[in-house]
């Protein structure tokens, strides 16, 4: 491992914090925390912590000594200085003096010496940092030195690599380790570091460089001892071919893990993330898989994202996936089951207590295909992939020496159900669309983005869908959601534009079939080829992403829901528009029979009628031409309902949003016009 310190970016984020009145040691801080959090074999997703003892003035204007230390919810990658609140020193060092202190006593006490009080929790590890007497104390959770440690013999290769360290059995953080660790420290002052067995390691100094490159020197100490070990310590059984792809089952896996709430069609999904390279594929297809992905966790915390363990599967066979999945959907009431007993027994242990979390697995190793990681939302789904990544990691290092061996079910399960992780979850609350996969065609502007912006903003990760090349991906990218390029009119891109959502978050659960175009003409004069093309992409279209996102949703199992766009045209008619409204009638019957087909899966196929919107479709110079097919003007014409006002594309994003959560509701029409009496439905 090298150092990643640059002298140019040192001094010019430190200068830039500085000029913006932050403490210069808390501006060095945030530089240094930076470049261990961006290096994913230290620490992941708001692993690790950092901290610096300094002097800042008080509310009052008298200098205080304090620890700036990582707050919880911050991640070290992307840190600012507000993520390091400033923690009363002196007192923060005494709490080290209690004979015992809960969890929630310690985090009390230490919010009660913030210095601001609306700064975010000091890390658990805070009186840790305090008791250290060093300025600049790092802390990681390297890949490198818990591959040692999770051996049989760990202790022993560490001590043999790091003499001058000092070793710390494994405790679960918080006061106790502090008690554990200020012991350790005392009786061994001189050491040059602290590793904590199965945890990670310490590195200090009164110089912020050196605590840092002291790291980096450590972590490629352990790592040269690793590669003493051997590289691919797995032996693996040719995968046999065929196998299915990632977009093949993901559904599968996804479907299999959804959780029934007692609700009748409202299971409870999640979004996926799949990886495959050659590590993850070695780990896969060994012979031992299923006894590897069952060893535990690389470090403790990582059973909050992805569980103790996983699901090893075979190699899916494309011609026999009904087979597969019925394996898959065994193998996951299994591991339901298993679930169950180890929080019953370990909760018995706790005095019963605790209240079990859902028993679904978090990560499949598909031999052949690769892993996929579940999360409630798509940055969840990657923070997990991310864990069980390194978790190969550290278990092909650990192989290659040994052999790994994680902390007992009792220390992860203590982790697990930590009450200051149960607090957490208690505060979260997930918005009605969370976990759910949107795809919206013709989403790259007007009321396809409206719709698009909407199920974002109720919790779903949408795929905007769109012909327009710059214009989806540029949309997508502010939704933070994925632009797919695609011919609606053409089956094979729409099949491709499935599979990309399909790959990108595991499946489907939303289709708002938007897609159109606004074709014009007299039915004496149009030219065919008028006609066909309207046919083409506002009837046709269709029935493509709807035939291809129910396909999805038969391998889910999960039901889902289906909105096409028709337009009052469907209904009432208006003239010289036949091209677009004949096409329009034809979606509408699609609808209904897409409704009684599908129904029995548990998706729902509903319709908007909507009329006059101020679209990508309806342009200005639209609205002129139909006003004066209607012998008004343009204001008469965008008002002419019975509510005389102007209806929004976010009006009618509203309606569709009604229909997508309506789950009891199937084969209807929702009209959004202002009130058109020839438009009502009957």
């Amino acid at each position: 491992m090298k150092s990643r310190w640059n002298d140019g970016d040192f001094a010019s984020v430190v200068q830039a914090y500085v000029d913006k009145g932050v403490n210069r040691d808390l501006a060095i801080r945030t530089y240094t925390t930076r470049l261990l959090g961006q290096d994913p074999e230290l620490v992941l997703h708001g692993g690790g912590n950092t901290s610096v003892k300094t002097v800042i003035a008080d509310r009052d204007g008298s200098d205080v000594d304090v620890l700036c230390v990582k707050g919880s919810g911050w991640d070290m990658g992307v840190i600012e200085p507000q993520g390091l609140p400033a923690v009363r020193l002196k007192p923060l060092q005494d709490l080290v003096k209690f004979d015992s202190l809960s969890d929630e006593d310690m985090v009390m006490l230490q919010r009660r010496l913030l210095l601001d009080p609306a700064a975010p929790n000091p890390s658990v590890e805070a009186i840790l940092h305090a008791i250290l007497p060093f300025k600049h104390i790092d802390h990681t959770h390297a890949n490198a030195i818990v591959s040692l440690t999770n051996q049989p013999h760990g202790e022993e290769l560490v001590r043999e690599l790091f003499p001058d360290s000092i070793i710390v059995p494994y405790v679960m953080p918080g006061f106790v380790l502090a008690k554990v660790c200020d012991e350790a420290f005392r009786a061994q002052p001189r050491g040059d570091s602290m590793i904590l067995l199965k945890h990670g390691i310490f590195t200090w100094s009164e110089d912020p460089r050196e605590a840092y490159e002291d790291m980096i020197a450590k972590i490629d100490t352990a790592e040269r001892g690793l590669a003493r070990g051997r590289a691919r310590p797995f032996k693996s059984s040719p995968v046999v071919k065929p196998v299915a792809t990632a977009e093949d089952i993901a559904p599968i896996l996804r479907g299999a893990i959804a959780i029934d709430t007692g609700q009748e069609g409202a299971p409870k999904r999640f979004i996926l993330e799949h990886r495959a390279n050659d590590r993850i594929l070695d780990f896969c297809n060994a012979d031992n898989a299923g006894d590897l992905v069952r060893r535990g966790n690389a470090t403790p915390e990582h059973v909050l994202h992805i569980k103790r363990y996983g699901v090893a599967l075979p190699a899916p066979d494309p011609e026999k996936l009904d087979d597969w999945a019925r394996d898959v959907r065994a193998a996951v009431a299994r591991y339901a089951e298993e679930y169950k007993a180890y929080f019953e027994r370990n909760n018995v242990r706790v005095g019963g207590i605790k209240t079990m979390l859902d028993p679904m697995p978090r990560v499949f190793y598909v031999q052949g295909v690769g892993l996929f990681a579940a999360g409630q939302t798509a940055k969840n789904a990657r923070i997990a992939a991310d864990v069980a990544e390194a978790t190969i990691d550290v278990i092909t290092k650990a192989e290659g020496i040994e052999a790994f061996e994680a902390l007992s079910e009792e220390d992860l399960f203590d982790i697990e159900y930590w009450s200051l992780e149960q607090a957490k979850l208690a505060k979260s609350v997930e918005k009605p669309l969370t976990r759910q996969v949107a795809v919206v065609t013709g989403g790259a502007g007007g009321l396809g983005l409206a719709i698009a912006k909407a199920l974002k903003a109720d919790g779903a990760e949408v795929v905007l869908v769109d012909i327009a090349e710059e214009a989806v991906k540029a949309e997508a990218k502010k939704l933070g959601g994925l632009g797919v390029v695609c011919d609606v009119t053409d089956p094979v891109s729409v099949s491709t534009a499935i599979g990309k959502a399909v790959t990108a978050f595991g499946g489907v659960d939303i289709v708002i079939s938007n897609a159109g175009a606004a074709f014009q003409g007299k039915l004496l004069d149009v030219a065919d080829d008028i006609f066909r093309k309207s046919m083409d992409l506002n009837f046709w279209s269709h029935q493509l992403v709807s035939r291809e996102a129910a396909k999805v949703m038969r391998k889910q199992r999960t039901g889902g829901a289906i909105v096409f766009n028709i337009s009052k045209q469907a209904v009432n008619p208006g003239a010289e528009f036949a091209p677009y409204g004949a096409a329009k009638a034809a979606a509408l019957a699609l609808m209904r029979h897409s409704a009684i087909e599908y129904g029995p899966m548990g998706v729902t196929c509903n319709a908007v009628n909507a009329d006059r919107i101020r679209t990508g479709l309806m342009t200005d110079a639209m609205v002129e031409e139909r006003s004066r097919a209607r012998g008004v003007t343009p204001h008469d014409y965008m008002r002419g309902n019975l509510l005389g006002r102007e209806v929004t594309g976010e009006d009618v994003a509203e309606a569709f949003l009604h229909l997508i959560k309506a789950r009891a509701t199937t084969g209807a029409v929702l009209t959004v016009d202002g009130g058109n009496v020839a438009a009502m439905m009957r």
